[in-house]
């Protein structure tokens, strides 16, 4: 976790809420556990959500969620977070915050759609559109600090170091060399497209057994579409990895970026929690085998 998070308790959001929407003061506040590493979730009332930025990483999503979700809800046919107030920093609190629709649902999981064909092709097919959403104003966008993104080669100090410190338990040689080929690959050299920056197994939502929504658009930017080849490592079998890149039509060397995303990801996320949460552990390991794999 980063280490400059302010405190942040219900009798704060409370606050906050009652101060900035009074409209919903009389709405019941329930916190949502576990929540993510980037935010503290509360629910406010049946049918809305409250999210509170943990720390400076992620204080633009508020307002970049606020100006983007609503253009882009109408495109794809997953649903997407639907944004009802952006609120503004108070009490102590430094930070904007979001107050946005409830999406039902359940975390999708690889026991449940993982080996799901109907899954790969919903997934591929909600890339597609995204990546075609406003062709106009994706150019302008990818030269926006906020939505710009970073980049493969600038995770690479930080990977090396994952490497060196997983190495009893993952082979190295092997990380080692896919790290090294995903930042050879040829970069994307086509007109930048839009990307969700975060695409994977606990930012998709499953009612009645099938994907019903995408989540968490905190890394929404324009670029290079490779980093969105994570979920393909975190959800999807072999037999549906396949299914997903042919339906999306992934090229070589956008497929091996994509994997060095996957690696670079899952290292990250396995050596800062894997101690701490056997889920995580397990959630990552299968990432980090997916991406050597293929």
């Amino acid at each position: 976790m980063p280490t400059d998070s302010p405190a942040i308790d219900t009798p704060l959001v409370r606050r906050l809420v009652d101060a900035q929407f009074p409209h919903w003061a009389h709405l019941p506040l329930t916190p949502l556990e576990p929540a993510g590493s980037d935010h503290v979730i509360h629910r406010l009332g049946d049918g809305l959500t409250v999210r509170l930025p943990r720390h400076a990483g992620a204080v633009g999503q508020a307002r970049k969620e606020a100006e983007w979700l609503p253009r882009l809800a109408a495109h794809v046919s997953l649903a997407v977070p639907e944004p009802a107030g952006v609120g503004e920093p108070a009490f102590g609190y430094p930070w904007p915050w979001a107050v946005t629709r409830w999406l039902k649902g359940e975390v999708a999981t690889v026991e449940t759609l993982g080996d799901s064909v109907t899954a790969a092709g919903q997934l591929a097919g909600f890339l597609t559109e995204l990546q075609r959403f406003e062709p106009g104003a994706v150019a302008e966008a990818a030269t926006r600090g906020d939505l710009a993104g970073d980049v493969l080669a600038a995770r690479d100090a930080s990977t090396r170091a994952s490497i060196a410190a997983t190495a009893g338990v993952f082979d190295a040689a092997a990380m080692t060399g896919l790290w090294e080929a995903a930042l050879a690959a040829p970069e994307w050299h086509r007109p930048p497209v839009w990307f969700h920056g975060d695409f994977h197994t606990g930012n998709l939502l499953v009612t009645g057994g099938r994907l019903s929504a995408v989540i968490d658009f905190g890394g929404f930017g324009a670029g290079d579409p490779a980093r969105d080849m994570m979920i393909a490592h975190t959800l999807l079998s072999p037999r549906t990895r396949a299914v997903f890149r042919e339906t999306l039509d992934v090229d070589d060397a956008t497929w091996l970026r994509g994997r060095g995303w996957s690696l670079a990801a899952g290292l990250s996320a396995y050596t800062a929690y894997a101690a701490v949460n056997q889920r995580v552990a397990a959630a990552t390991t299968r990432q980090i085998l997916a991406a050597l794999e293929g």
